[in-house]
């Protein structure tokens, strides 16, 4: 008799039998028989792994009941659910039924937690893991989606592996170089959804501002623009709407730079300032644009202010299942944004 083991390159067997109990938890291990093992390699699916053939002692799997990852409808992989804003997307997605595969990737200091919502137990591996186990994760589930909400130093690199493996993937982290990871993403024709912000209403919001810069440039020449966003303290970079908004402001006529948004990031201040409730200071996105006009007799106001994560977990569920049926039906387009979300019509 043959027991075949699939192992990732760079993994070694040991590894694999962990994640095997991981992806299989019912899986009741018993010692059979001795057989031998020889390795070689196979290709299949563009992934790549190592056949353990017969001969050498080794652990065989007794399975009690039909527990294939295969069967799974729609898994996902939260990379950064240690943090509130991933914590909150596996909430959502496990309330719209989607399944979480039982491990994620993390920063170096997450390795080895467990990250438990509802149930459900995630291991969170760290960097040195980290392309072996997404490759054994996306072998286990050919299907799955991954979502990154990591931190901006990560963009490019978690790019490049969703990439290199060859996995779908939702990106709701900020910053990094956006210009590479649009190359990285069209080089490799890999389905992604990249946007800077996930909430619906949000989006919609800028989709109007991106019609009326597209429709009416130079409406506003002439105007001064004041531009303030308010976030929780962890908040590293400046946000990803303020951008597309500023953006969208200077096609409008508007002299306007990036540094000179205040972002404000003092407690106090965000209270006194900005009129953020005190309950959500550890997690909110207030936006203010002022616009007077050269003589100081017209102004106008744009606002936007968020409290908690919801909005963008619930977008983000949104945002797997659009992308999983552009997945599914071979569409010609790889890269993908909110408003093409949006534009679907089908969101929950």
């Amino acid at each position: 008799m043959a027991f075949l083991v699939k192992v990732p390159l760079n993994t070694s067997c040991a590894n694999c039998r962990q994640l095997d109990n991981l992806f299989n938890p019912s899986l009741k291990l018993k010692i059979e028989r001795s057989v031998s093992i020889g390795f070689r390699y196979r290709i299949r699916n563009r992934r790549r792994s190592l056949i353990a053939m017969a001969g050498k002692q080794v652990q065989s799997l007794e399975l009690g009941t039909d527990v294939s990852p295969k069967n799974v409808e729609l898994p996902i992989m939260v990379n950064g659910c240690t943090g509130r804003v991933g914590r909150a997307v596996l909430e959502a997605a496990i309330s719209a039924g989607l399944h979480p595969v039982p491990v994620a990737l993390g920063g170096p200091d997450d390795s080895g937690k467990i990250v438990d919502v509802d149930g459900k137990q995630i291991e969170i591996h760290g960097p040195s893991q980290r392309e072996s186990v997404l490759s054994y994760a996306f072998n286990e589930y050919p299907n799955l989606i991954v979502v990154d909400y990591t931190v901006p130093a990560s963009v490019n690199e978690n790019a490049e592996l969703y990439c290199k493996i060859g996995v779908p993937f939702v990106m709701g982290t900020t910053g990094g170089d956006r210009e590479l990871l649009y190359k990285t993403v069209t080089d490799s024709k890999v389905y992604a959804v990249i946007s800077p912000q996930m909430g619906k209403q949000v989006v919609a919001f800028l989709a109007a501002m991106e019609i009326m810069a597209e429709q009416f440039p130079g409406a506003f020449s002439g105007y001064n623009l004041q531009a303030m966003e308010s976030h929780q303290v962890s908040k590293l970079d400046l946000s990803g709407t303020a951008k597309a908004v500023i953006s969208c402001f200077q096609k409008l006529g508007v002299s306007f730079e990036l540094e000179q948004v205040q972002q404000i990031r003092d407690p106090k201040s965000q209270v006194e300032m900005m009129g953020v409730p005190e309950e959500h200071l550890s997690g909110h996105a207030f936006h203010t644009y002022h616009l007077t006009s050269p003589d100081g007799t017209v102004s106008f106001e744009f606002q936007h202010n968020v409290c908690g994560r919801s909005i963008y977990a619930e977008g983000t569920v949104d945002a797997i299942l659009f992308l999983a049926k552009k997945v599914n039906s071979n569409a010609d387009k790889r890269i993908y944004d909110m408003i093409d979300v949006l534009r679907e019509g089908n969101m929950r």
